[in-house]
């Protein structure tokens, strides 16, 4: 109920607006942060059907199906899960009242329009997910050499003779040593927590 007069008390329309700091925990998306494991809003955009929070770890998605209905789909997108790809933003036109900031989180496509008085934050924002798909991106490759190289090395092992009796005991250390390599380039190169690039371009 709270959060409802909230709400209302926030004048939001069906044009998201931007959110301050000092308002997070009057939204509903609030509850939904696993704030126990350190999970923190760095950026929230609300109307009066949605709410996009966008945490160092995920986005979390409130998708009311009408602005009359308090009822809502609560989604989660944790970013090393669903890559963000295609950001775009749509500026807004002379008489357009919102513009769009767009981009897809692991093959979703997500379109939120913003009201045009928001440009400036929405730039802090496009730069926050571009940066963090540039390291995505890079951290794949990374996984795809990884890949690469033991493939490579399967090749050349299963090009030499065993000798008898010594197959078992190879064949052990060489699942071990996958086994370990993928693990370690797994942990490497898996970012799970996004704080610095938050921190670095969402100026609040």
């Amino acid at each position: 109920m709270f959060k409802k007069i909230a709400s209302d008390a926030l004048g939001l329309s069906d044009i998201g607006k931007i959110i301050q700091p000092e308002d997070f925990d009057k939204t509903e998306s609030d509850d939904y942060v696993l704030h126990e494991d350190g999970e923190k809003i760095h950026f929230l955009i609300k109307s009066k059907s949605d709410e996009y929070c966008f945490t160092n770890r995920a986005l979390i998605h409130l998708d009311g199906e009408k602005a009359t209905s308090s009822k809502r789909n609560i989604y989660r997108y944790d970013y090393y899960r669903h890559p963000i790809k295609n950001v775009s933003v749509e500026t807004a036109g002379t008489v357009d009242l919102d513009l769009e900031i767009k981009f897809s989180l692991g093959g979703k496509a997500i379109s939120v329009d913003i009201d045009k008085k928001e440009g400036e934050a929405i730039a802090d924002l496009y730069k926050s997910l571009v940066a963090i798909s540039h390291i995505q991106d890079e951290n794949e490759r990374k996984k795809e050499f990884a890949q690469n190289s033991v493939n490579l090395s399967q090749l050349l092992f299963t090009d030499n003779r065993f000798h008898d009796g010594t197959i078992s005991t190879e064949f052990e250390k060489a699942t071990k040593f996958a086994f370990d390599w993928f693990n370690t380039t797994y942990d490497e190169n898996t970012q799970k927590d996004f704080s610095e690039v938050f921190n670095k371009y969402i100026q609040n």
